[in-house]
């Protein structure tokens, strides 16, 4: 038999058929600074900007990420807009025009009150990742040597916490004795 889904209070065991095609493709962060915030997702974590919008009436600009792996990325615009919306796991930056020059801040969900919480990067090889992060100064909420092992925390420059595992090192967390 193959895996249907894990049992839980809550879980609807057979979801309408009209769902299968759905795709959840994206999760959006407010930045600060878009040159920063793209320097660290494109140079520490090597995602690809797929898509910059710019809304000038909304004074706000969009900028659509993803780790693509060597895929070919359509050059033509508007199957370039298709690509980014039909695929899996695309990181939004939103850039509020003047945000860079103003003392607020956004809530990364983790300080109170709690709400969002992080987003994550399976490596393949954790302790070679948190080595290189430690080279290019990136800061640390969580390293592997404290709390939950094989589980490093970083945080981007407007210190929204990115969670770093290693998949063939977590087969039992959580799991009771």
């Amino acid at each position: 038999m193959s895996f249907n889904t894990e049992t839980q209070a809550g879980v609807c065991q057979q979801p309408d058929a009209a769902t299968q095609a759905y795709v959840f493709n994206h999760t959006m962060l407010r930045v600060k600074d878009p040159e920063r915030s793209l320097d660290f997702y494109t140079r520490v974590l090597g995602m690809r900007l797929l898509r910059r919008l710019d809304f000038e009436e909304g004074k706000f600009s969009l900028y659509f990420l993803a780790m693509t792996r060597g895929e070919n990325v359509p050059e033509d615009v508007a199957e370039r807009q298709r690509y980014t919306f039909g695929r899996q796991s695309v990181l939004e930056l939103t850039h509020n025009w003047g945000s860079e020059s103003d003392d607020s801040q956004y809530h990364n969900g983790n300080s109170e009150p709690r709400g969002f919480g992080h987003i994550c990067f399976s490596v393949p090889d954790v302790v070679a990742a948190c080595e290189r992060f430690e080279s290019l100064g990136v800061t640390f909420v969580k390293r592997l040597d404290k709390g939950m092992k094989n589980i490093a925390f970083i945080s981007d420059p407007d210190g929204y916490w990115i969670e770093i595992v290693q998949a063939d090192l977590n087969g039992e967390m959580g799991r009771q004795p």
